[in-house]
């Protein structure tokens, strides 16, 4: 099959300029109150819920929601969240450095029966799930880092520092049948400030202008390309960007109070019920959100603990719906993580101490038997561990657009490294400083080929999933 160039975001703005005025004239469809495709059909995507449950989203700027087209049969979507400016509330930023979020549309959806052979909304066709997913792309840590505390300034507008629109471009012509997304979708936080010209008239704060900027405009590709799954990160969270990731891409219904709108109300909008999204014959996802884990351990009769035993207890009951699962979330509880002592010595951190803990009190193993592996991000690297015992393998997709990490991993572990206790690694494999996605292609109910790309679109690693177990060809890219 030869391979398609990449058509820019610019060039089909400028297709759809030149013939949507014939169109509409032709289809009556400029009246007011009427969705166009020009303003509507980019940003309509397809979520998959509890039970695979398709849940159509569209972004409207017209007060009415406008309807979608199931199987030729006209559905009026419903209201998720109104247009709306929400005041300041506290940050993980200074309030000198916060704003209100300023929500310019209003978030529509609509469930999509099962079994529904066509949706289209807006004279578009949207991406349907298959009974039987063979074709998986996963990315994460999308986002622009412009944060001041950190002193962090990405050159968003360089696409050398930012690549995450070709990264979309490439992986949509891999023509997947999912898209699993671990985390980390906005972080654009913070103004850029004078005197850094490669974030310089960024977008920033937590409104649809920075949403726009760092996912929706860079990931319409790949949105247009299948349906998503996804992972909510720690820059979802409520203190950061809690508000659009319960507009956009949360599963469950929006409420007053899980809305992290008000501060008050953050220790019910941090936390999602777990849910199973079927893969086919006898395999599926188990998605969990850990947004609020904390770096270190909390304490074990605090509110987050509590709300974490009732998480795995519901993953544990998951898990017995499927032969084999993956686990997706967006902190590794299985990784390593590489940082550098003040003697410029390489240190191994392990996986987060506050998940480790609560998964062990309910298995030695951390995870139900039948959860062969797990997906995560937050390191801004690629890596990949499979482990002596019944642990499942652990892979990390934080390298698809935030700033790398620059500490490389050993090609060869220590000895006596352990990402979590009990968990000796048997294959190791890592990239460090390389942007791109990954793979993973159904060769047997619980086997997998799995590609790591650059960003170019270029096979630097393959690995097999077998069970729990998984390898890798090249134990480090370079």
């Amino acid at each position: 099959m030869v391979a398609r160039a990449p058509v820019s975001a610019r060039a089909r703005r400028a297709v759809l300029g030149a013939v949507l005025p014939t169109l509409c004239l032709l289809a009556g469809c400029a009246g007011p109150g009427r969705l166009t495709v020009a303003e509507h059909a980019p940003d309509a995507y397809v979520v998959l819920g509890a039970d695979g449950l398709a849940l159509a989203r569209v972004l409207s700027t017209r007060q009415a929601c406008g309807d979608l087209e199931l199987d030729g049969r006209s559905v009026p979507m419903q209201l998720r969240a109104r247009a709306e400016t929400i005041p300041q509330r506290p940050t993980r930023s200074l309030a000198e450095d916060s704003k209100p979020s300023v929500f310019a549309e209003a978030t529509c959806e609509l469930p999509i029966p099962p079994g529904t052979q066509t949706a289209r909304f807006a004279g578009r066709d949207l991406p349907l799930p298959k009974p039987v997913v063979g074709r998986i792309v996963v990315i994460g840590d999308t986002g622009c880092r412009i944060k001041v505390e950190d002193r962090a300034f990405q050159a968003c507008r360089e696409p050398d520092q930012y690549p995450f629109a070709e990264i979309a471009e490439r992986a949509a012509q891999w023509h997947p049948d999912l898209v699993i997304h671990v985390g980390d979708y906005l972080y654009r936080e913070n103004a850029c400030p004078n005197g850094h010209p490669g974030c310089a008239g960024s977008a920033w704060g937590y409104g649809s202008d920075s949403w726009h900027a760092d996912f929706f405009d860079p990931a319409r590709a790949l949105l247009a390309a299948a349906p998503w799954v996804m992972a909510r990160g720690n820059h979802e969270s409520c203190a950061r960007a809690g508000q659009g990731w319960w507009r956009y891409f949360d599963a469950a219904p929006l409420v007053p109070g899980r809305d992290c709108n008000a501060a008050v109300d953050d220790e019910i909008g941090d936390f999602s019920a777990p849910y199973a999204v079927p893969l086919g014959d006898d395999a599926q996802l188990i998605v969990f959100d850990s947004s609020a884990a904390p770096a270190g351990l909390p304490p074990a009769d605090g509110h987050l603990m509590h709300e974490y035993a009732t998480m795995v207890q519901s993953i544990s009951a998951l898990a017995t719906r499927a032969g084999h699962s993956i686990g997706i979330d967006h902190h590794p509880i299985l990784g390593f993580a590489a940082v550098e002592n003040p003697q410029h010595e390489v240190e191994l951190r392990p996986g987060n101490a506050a998940l480790q803990a609560v998964f062990g009190n309910a298995n030695e193993h951390l995870f139900p038997g039948q959860i062969d592996v797990l997906l995560a991000g937050h390191v801004h690297v690629w890596e990949q561990l499979s482990f002596a015992g019944r642990f499942p393998s652990q892979f990390i997709v934080g390298f698809s657009g935030t700033a790398e990490d620059k500490v490389p991993l050993p090609a060869v572990l220590p000895e006596n490294a352990m990402p979590a206790p009990g968990a000796r690694v048997e294959t190791f494999s890592s990239w460090v400083g390389g942007f791109g996605y990954m793979t993973l292609e159904r060769t047997g109910n619980a086997s997998w080929d799995v590609r790591v790309w650059s960003r170019h679109g270029v096979a630097v690693n393959r690995c097999q999933i077998e069970g729990r177990l998984s390898a890798c060809e090249h134990a480090r890219i370079d």
